[in-house]
């Protein structure tokens, strides 16, 4: 007989151990099936949520765009229209301009005319005495001017002498004491040492037309050499006695010929050779190496030259003519060729005008405006 063992206490607590065990590993099991079905859920709800929200801030952002846009063009359309309203301002503006301008023209010419009306009615309310002085204190003072800034001293003379036959012909009491302040004036320019602006003046003018036909260093050339044409006496021609007494030449024989042209070539080298060198002193080299524009520009700095000088002496600006002067005569002794009678008259002219005075003190006529102005004072009050 097969034995048949009893289960056993200890087999009976194994069982209900591993069964424990089986229970305990399935609830796990299904806890965490249930957590992950939980965070499954919870995903795709957060993925739905951040999709609409993505969604919503997209629409959000298009919309934002489009009024952006909306915003932006309506700004232009404000732009352009402020463009257009400010152009037409300028327009405005410029046009008012205008018209302010002619306006204003037309008020000064207004303002002018009054002012010419004004002038013509105090001319013709003043007197004869008003009128022989106000004569005379222009005469005055254009003489005074033309003394000052052209020295005109003899047109000063003329203008006072002017001036004392006008009062002269008022005949008036009261102007003997401003006819002696202007013959005063009179008697000092007649003490005046006379001055030859004029002559002066002349002289450089002459000066000017004599630089083109003066002879520079540069254009000196050697003389040509005489051509040698030899007589038949020379080349050794027999002279006979002839019939009727004259002289009669025979023909020279080859050798004589032969020796002729050998002299004849031999001395029109020797000629040809002494023109190819030329030995001179020069104290500056740079006056003989001009070129024909070199030379040109030359002769026209040198009239400038005189023609600044010559205006200086009628502005009577001493300095700035003595400049010139020295300037245009070195020149004249570098450059030009001293041994030309045309240097040597032109240096001596131009020595002539440095040498001769043309520095005297003018006096004004001070004295005899001062007189007329203090007699016109209490006139025109």
């Amino acid at each position: 007989m097969e034995n048949v063992s009893q289960p056993t206490a200890s087999d009976a607590s194994g069982a209900l151990a591993s069964a424990s065990s089986n229970s305990q590993m399935s609830s796990a099991t299904g806890s965490r099936t249930r957590l992950v079905q939980w965070l499954s859920i919870a995903a795709i709800v957060l993925s739905s949520l951040s999709i609409v929200l993505w969604w919503a801030g997209f629409a959000r952002l298009e919309s934002a765009e489009r009024e952006i846009a909306r915003r932006l063009q309506d700004a232009d359309t404000r732009d352009n229209e402020s463009h257009v309203m400010a152009k037409q301002a300028a327009d405005e503006a410029i046009a008012l301009q205008s018209h302010m301008s002619v306006l204003e023209a037309k008020l000064a010419e207004s303002q002018s005319q009054q002012a010419s009306l004004e002038q013509l009615y105090q001319d013709l309310s003043r007197t004869r005495d008003d009128w022989a002085l106000a004569e005379v204190e222009q005469i005055l003072s254009v003489a005074s001017q033309q003394l000052q800034l052209a020295g005109n001293v003899q047109g000063a003379l003329i203008a006072l002498q002017n001036a004392d036959n006008r009062l002269a012909r008022a005949d008036r009491p009261q102007f003997i004491a401003l006819r002696r302040a202007i013959a005063r004036d009179m008697e000092r320019l007649r003490a005046l040492p006379s001055v030859d602006l004029a002559g002066n003046a002349l002289r450089i003018d002459s000066l000017v037309g004599m630089v083109d036909g003066l002879p520079l260093l540069s254009d000196e050339r050697p003389a040509p050499a005489p051509r040698l044409d030899a007589h038949p006496l020379e080349r050794g021609a027999h002279v006979t006695p002839g019939k009727d007494g004259k002289p009669q030449v025979s023909a020279p024989t080859l050798g004589e010929r032969i020796q002729d042209a050998w002299r004849y070539l031999s001395a029109e080298a020797w000629e040809e050779f002494q023109q190819l060198v030329r030995v001179r002193e020069v104290d500056q080299p740079e006056s003989i190496l001009l070129t024909p524009s070199q030379s040109y520009f030359l002769r026209e700095n040198l009239k400038l030259r005189l023609l600044n000088a010559r205006l200086a002496l009628l502005a009577r600006q001493e300095s700035i003519y003595r400049s010139d002067l020295l300037r245009a005569e070195e020149m004249l002794q570098k450059y030009f060729d001293l041994r030309s009678r045309q240097t040597v008259g032109a240096l001596q002219m131009l020595k002539q005008v440095e040498t001769s005075n043309t520095s005297v003190e003018l006096p004004t006529l001070a004295d005899s405006l001062a007189a007329v102005r203090s007699f016109k004072a209490p006139h025109d009050h």
